[in-house]
């Protein structure tokens, strides 16, 4: 569907960034004032699992993994240069331009970089659409991108994870004191922990559910029921990663904003290469912001996951990538903003 005309912000998207850093205010509190808090849920663990935070970031993949279209993913196919485009700048530039800013502004908070850097691994496959339908773009292509994202990421993320951490900051010598030796297998394993699973389980409900209660009660029942499973397990994620950091934070608040530089930096630089280079193929306003959205977003979710269970709950990598839907909301709506003022001159501009 083309045309699509901007919507509201639902009040708990509307209010994401304020849930966040109350959640973050929680977790500081605790963790400063009650560390048996603490305590109590490192204790909680399989080997080096946390069995809370599994169970919390599964149920937050879970939701945005059944709500995507896949059976809607043949229809990107329809422009192939538009779909290449994407791709490119989803799977090469965007990694590559979080991989260079967390090397320009956190080489010497290596931590920091890698909880970056994992972030830019990382193509949204959630809110991306939430961003395009505000902004009035093509519904269907968001949809299939996100789609073919979702599918991307299960195939190739673990193998991201090993060339541009473990190859790459140790081939360069960007990395000293630091884990940054990621087997392939241990991030495979990770990636299906965290992604498999509820990508699986994401998969059989989306087409089992459609075809015994079709795809009305689906998405009007269904998919509203279980979606703020996907906030409270990433309140529930960072009032625990914080707690874990509660003394640090107070001490360092500084460091908050390091990370912050890179990835706002990050967001407004991919939106507008996409949106120019798509604007001059001439393809229209809709498939330019859907594109652009798609191109700029990341899963955080999916980060967070990930540096958990790869460097530990307490570390700074993960810390690094709890500070990205803090920032993701805002960002995003000044862009939508930008969308929206841009589309009368769009079609001004020549196609390339």
């Amino acid at each position: 569907m083309t045309g699509t005309q901007p919507k509201s912000l639902s009040r708990t998207d509307r209010y994401l960034t304020l849930w966040i850093f109350l959640a973050m205010g929680l977790g500081i509190f605790i963790g400063y004032f009650s560390p048996k808090f603490t305590y109590f849920i490192s204790s909680l663990q399989v080997g080096t699992t946390s069995i809370p935070i599994a169970i919390g970031l599964i149920l937050m993949m879970y939701p945005p993994l059944t709500k995507v279209r896949y059976e809607e993913m043949g229809k990107v196919f329809r422009n192939k240069k538009l779909l290449a485009t994407s791709l490119i700048l989803n799977w090469i530039v965007g990694p590559l331009v979080m991989f260079g800013l967390a090397v320009l502004f956190l080489r010497h908070h290596p931590e920091y970089m890698i909880g970056v850097i994992l972030v830019g691994l990382a193509r949204c496959i959630a809110m991306v659409l939430v961003w395009n339908e505000l902004a009035g773009g093509d519904r269907e292509l968001a949809v299939g991108l996100v789609a073919f994202n979702a599918v991307f990421q299960v195939l190739f993320y673990a193998v991201y994870i090993y060339v541009f951490i473990t190859f790459a900051l140790n081939k360069f010598n960007l990395v000293s004191g630091v884990k940054a030796q990621v087997s392939f297998w241990e991030s495979a394993q990770t990636v299906f922990l965290y992604l498999g699973i509820p990508f699986i389980a994401g998969l059989i409900s989306h087409f089992g559910l459609i075809k015994l209660k079709g795809r009305d009660w689906f998405e009007k029942v269904f998919v509203p029921r279980i979606s703020p499973l996907t906030m409270a397990a990433l309140l529930f994620t960072i009032v625990v990663m914080f707690s874990m950091k509660g003394e640090y934070i107070i001490k360092r608040p500084q460091d908050v904003l390091l990370i912050a530089l890179p990835l706002v930096i990050y967001f407004f630089l991919m939106w507008l290469v996409a949106f120019v280079l798509v604007g001059r193929m001439g393809v229209g306003y809709e498939k330019t912001t859907a594109v652009a959205f798609t191109a700029a977003s990341n899963d955080f979710e999916l980060a967070i996951a990930i540096a958990v269970a790869i460097f530990g709950i307490s570390s700074n990598q993960a810390f690094a990538t709890v500070i990205g839907p803090l920032l993701e909301v805002p960002v995003l709506i000044i862009l939508v903003n930008v969308a929206l003022r841009l589309r009368p001159k769009l079609a001004a501009v020549p196609a390339g």
